[in-house]
């Protein structure tokens, strides 16, 4: 599968679709991906006056709907998407145990009350703990993250010197397509590390699941030069799954809180299920 040949026409404003309509005779749910759907993606980013891009990948047909699609090929900071594959790579490395292994806190106050605190995995990913996931890549030191960075072809792989900095501040990048390839490894399980960690990390990045769905998550917000904010992970509904990266640039606060919303805003239109987030 080649991630930059999903597209069959170019819209205005270097957005594309990939267009296709979705029905299973086995499952009650129809998916639409069409017109009138990126209308309202479209719409869902020019009301908040928000500069970005949306991919929406559908695994099991191979489409995808794309937003803005000159962006989706540039490379920006990760920040705390990062944590996704840090967590991988501290559980291989066996600088963490599990889920469950506590780091105590290291008596520093920080802006967000949530990190002054003991960490796990669980809560760590959960409250995007800086601290804890810059213990994490001490830990596992500069060897062996560039290493692991290398090994999963991670956005341009550049980790630098500063071990505990680098997807914050420092070089590397990845663009939100790259962001789906290895989005879509992880959820299949084609990522080189051991079938323990793997789950353990999709896991910990679950917001909602019921009967319907299970939604996995993880923002993420790059405050170096233009301040960039993420939203990305996969949704898996009624046995399919679906990975979607948002990617915008932040001015405001209101801009930060539009991350999740612009994707609820979507998943509503084509899913018609009203997430939490």
């Amino acid at each position: 599968m080649d991630f930059h040949y999903f597209f069959i026409f170019i819209l205005m404003f270097s957005s594309c679709i990939k267009s296709t309509c979705i029905d299973n005779s086995e499952s009650s749910s129809t998916i639409i991906f069409n017109d009138s759907t990126f209308t309202k993606i479209e719409s869902a980013f020019r009301s908040r006056e928000i500069n970005g891009c949306f991919i929406l990948y559908d695994e099991e047909n191979d489409t995808s709907i794309i937003y803005n699609q000159s962006r989706t090929v540039q490379q920006f900071l990760p920040a705390s998407t990062f944590k996704i594959l840090n967590s991988l790579i501290a559980l291989e490395c066996g600088v963490i145990e599990d889920e469950y292994e506590i780091i105590p806190w290291d008596s520093i106050e920080r802006f967000v009350p949530a990190w002054n605190k003991d960490h796990n995995l669980r809560t760590g990913i959960k409250y995007s703990a800086v601290w804890f996931y810059k213990e994490l890549a001490r830990r596992i030191g500069e060897v062996r993250m560039k290493s692991w960075v290398d090994e999963i072809d991670y956005g341009n792989m550049k980790t630098g010197k500063e071990i505990d900095n680098f997807w914050l501040v420092g070089d590397l990048r990845i663009s939100p397509m790259e962001q789906v390839e290895f989005l879509t490894r992880f959820s299949a399980g084609d990522l080189p590390f051991k079938k323990e960690h793997i789950n353990t990390v999709q896991k910990i990045l679950i917001e909602e699941q019921n009967d319907q769905y299970i939604f996995r998550a993880k923002t993420g917000w790059a405050d170096s030069g233009q301040p960039v904010g993420w939203y990305v992970g996969y949704f898996v509904y009624e046995g399919r799954t679906f990975i979607f990266v948002n990617n915008i640039d932040i001015n405001s606060n209101e801009d930060a809180i539009a991350r999740k919303a612009i994707v609820k805003e979507i998943f509503i239109e084509l899913f018609n299920v009203d997430l939490l987030i």
